[in-house]
């Protein structure tokens, strides 16, 4: 879903890398921050009991997601039922859930706690130290993918790029092993990119080195390659078959119309990036043994079982999918914050004729 020129240009100044650290004056926020920040790292036998005891006396946990509420509906309904706690949820766009976030932080109102969004918009939240460590039983499971060096919060699901084909359109013996398969002049018109993918573009740059990085891009271009905004609209497009082959497509994404009985498959090219979405809990939150023990949910089997049966990519190993069953890295949040208008610009030159990337939704 693309923005407006002011979300666009807000989302720019609070993934700005030189966000300034929050000032936020009284002791009280002080001492709960203190108090937070024990029971988090908190590791007793006697750790879930509390937590659960904590949460009930509490009543109620303030989330704010950019999950849809098709996929975070059923998950806090089942949160509720097993442990009688009520959910408060909000749910916008990840620019909004950060500008939210932050512009309440800024004003002493400390109201969420729990946060559960797109990669870059958590380090973000992260450089405004809104978010506090936490540890949970479930880490183990997780793959070492999902922690950032800093570790204030760990993704609960992946979006990963790869590969999708129409099997009608594409025959096996044409798919793609390598990126520079898809210059192949078969390919000429036939490649379906997503139009705001531009840090996948960087990290594949990157990866290649960058000077064979951007020749490969420019050659990809010069094939025409139909530019579409909406990663589920690119693969109803290749369910169609108007597009018979998409380079920038997430998986779960092709799965789903698969499962619907569409001619379509997916691949995993070497190397495999991807989108965290994490969660995170508030430094300053005002329920936090609720905050705690949701984030437990997320990451249990339980919770990441529900969004494995919904088609999302679970950051557990301990859930049999094969959407996560193959080698796969990060794409470093640096390029969002910190490179953005770099890589955007040789993105818009190369496949936009200079026009603005647009930004989906979640």
């Amino acid at each position: 879903m693309s923005k407006d020129s002011g979300i666009n240009n807000m989302r720019r100044q609070l993934l700005a890398a030189s966000v300034g650290s929050l000032t936020i004056q009284g002791a009280w926020a002080q001492d709960n921050a203190a108090r937070n920040r024990e029971l988090y790292l908190y590791k007793g036998a006697d750790r879930e009991a509390r937590l659960i005891a904590g949460a009930k006396k509490e009543g109620q946990v303030y989330i704010y997601t950019s999950l849809n509420t098709r996929d975070s509906g059923p998950i806090t309904e089942a949160f509720e039922k097993k442990y009688g706690v009520k959910t408060m949820l909000w749910r916008s766009s990840s620019e909004k859930v950060l500008q939210r976030s932050v512009t309440e932080a800024r004003a002493g109102r400390h109201l969420c706690d729990v946060i559960e969004t797109n990669g870059p918009e958590m380090e973000a939240t992260y450089r405004e130290k809104l978010l506090a460590k936490f540890f949970s039983p479930h880490f183990k499971d997780l793959s070492p993918a999902a922690f950032p060096t800093h570790r204030h919060y760990v993704a609960d699901r992946f979006n990963f790029f790869v590969i999708g084909y129409n099997t009608n359109l594409v025959k096996p013996d044409e798919v793609p092993n390598s990126y520079s398969d898809l210059i192949h002049p078969r390919f000429h018109g036939r490649v379906g990119i997503e139009a705001g993918d531009s840090d996948w573009f960087a990290a594949i740059v990157k990866s290649m080195g960058e000077e064979k990085g951007l020749d490969f891009f420019r050659r990809l271009a010069a094939g025409k390659p139909q530019i579409r905004s909406g990663h589920t609209l690119l693969a109803e497009l290749l369910s169609s078959g108007e597009i018979p082959l998409a380079a920038t497509i997430y998986n779960h994404n092709v799965e789903k119309m698969a499962e619907r009985g569409a001619p379509v498959k997916w691949k995993a090219l070497a190397p495999t990036f991807g989108r965290p979405n994490a969660i995170g809990t508030v430094a300053r939150a005002p329920h936090p043994h609720a905050a705690l023990l949701f984030a437990d949910f997320m990451l249990s089997k339980e919770g990441q079982t529900m969004l494995a049966k919904r088609n999302r990519v679970p950051s557990s190993l301990a859930v049999e999918t094969n959407l996560n069953k193959f080698p796969f890295q990060m794409i470093d949040p640096v390029i969002t914050l910190d490179e953005a208008e770099k890589w955007e610009k040789l993105w818009s030159q190369i496949f936009l004729g200079g026009q603005k990337p647009q930004k989906e939704s979640e």
